[in-house]
């Protein structure tokens, strides 16, 4: 019996390993496609086969690691897109290792590959004026203009991921008492957050223009499907674009679908909601991944300067005025 191809063993990694065994999520096995679909274009281009000719042996460590500089350099992904690529090629080999013990050698050496680590940046994310601007871009008179007006205010009240918004379906709305967006999140974990009354105003217009059936894309492409990842990123990037040119603060910023979602935490937390309501709300494993936005916020830490002494000054009690008309006049 042959040795299965490169293309049957892929195969088998995404119906058997993927789909069968691990039941991963919809969104899981769509990251991991993406990913192979880069490194096989990658490897065709280098390699100057068609993909229906690869081989194992051709995906050695060497190619691996170019091709994941290339992300870095060639398509400008962050360390974290590469770092999650790398996961999707690690378990295919780990699913060849168990398979096909004969490259088990070969395996080894793919898995040995390490994380890159990547430094860790203040978070970036949008003052109330930046996001009126930003929610204000998109031309109301277009449909395509209020779609992406709609899709804008609901990322910047929800925080939900892109991930999130494209899977929402109509029925995944609810505009009655207690209105909220229902979604599933990262491992299948579903969770409802509520809506603020703008939000429900323009997802109560855009339902009723659309009249959409209640599986259908909340948010669709002009095509009539879902929307991608790319295009959500697109139109976020587009306004924003627009957007820096009325506030001009937007223009030093790197604003995408995340920034957004930064946004929505930062807006709660400046408000003193607490960490873990912000973690239930954004959906986060721990409230430790909540704890950015306590750094992010600068209020806090102004308040602790406060109360610190300067060099070679005294700190001194205050003292009320007793003047009742020196009080007024400084109101």
């Amino acid at each position: 019996m042959s040795a299965p191809t490169f293309a049957a063993l892929v195969q088998g990694f995404f119906t058997d390993r993927l789909l069968r065994q691990m039941r991963a999520s919809p969104n899981t096995v769509s990251g991991y496609r993406d990913a192979f679909r880069l490194l096989i274009r990658y490897a065709t281009n280098r390699l100057g086969k068609a993909p229906s000719d690869l081989t194992l042996e051709d995906l050695d460590p060497g190619l691996v690691l170019d091709f994941l500089d290339h992300l870095e350099v060639g398509r400008g992904n962050m360390t974290r897109t590469r770092n999650n690529r790398l996961a999707a090629i690690r378990s295919f080999f780990r699913y060849v290792a168990m398979s096909e013990p004969a490259h088990a050698l070969r395996c080894q050496r793919m898995l040995a590959i390490p994380q890159k680590r990547s430094r860790k940046t203040a978070i970036e994310f949008l003052q109330r004026k930046e996001i009126e601007a930003l929610v204000a871009a998109p031309d109301s008179a277009t449909w395509i203009g209020r779609r992406d007006r709609t899709v804008l205010l609901v990322l910047v009240q929800t925080g939900l991921r892109v991930s999130e918004l494209t899977s929402l379906r109509t029925n995944s709305v609810a505009l009655g008492a207690g209105a909220h967006v229902r979604c599933e999140g990262k491992g299948r974990k579903h969770r409802c957050t509520p809506l603020r009354r703008d939000a429900i105003t323009a997802l109560a217009a855009w339902i009723d223009e659309q009249r959409p059936g209640p599986e259908d894309p909340l948010f669709p492409s002009s095509r009539g499907g879902r929307m991608s990842t790319d295009a959500v990123q697109g139109l976020v990037a587009k306004h924003a674009r627009v957007a820096s040119s009325k506030c001009p603060s937007m223009a030093e910023k790197n604003i995408t679908p995340h920034t957004l979602r930064h946004s929505a935490a930062m807006a709660l937390r400046e408000r003193g909601v607490d960490l873990s309501t912000i973690a239930l709300w954004l959906g986060h494993e721990s409230v430790e991944t909540s704890q950015m936005y306590l750094h992010a916020d600068m209020r806090l830490k102004e308040k602790a300067l406060a109360r610190t002494a300067p060099i070679g000054g005294k700190l001194r009690r205050f003292k009320p005025r007793e003047d009742v008309m020196a009080y007024l006049e400084s109101l």
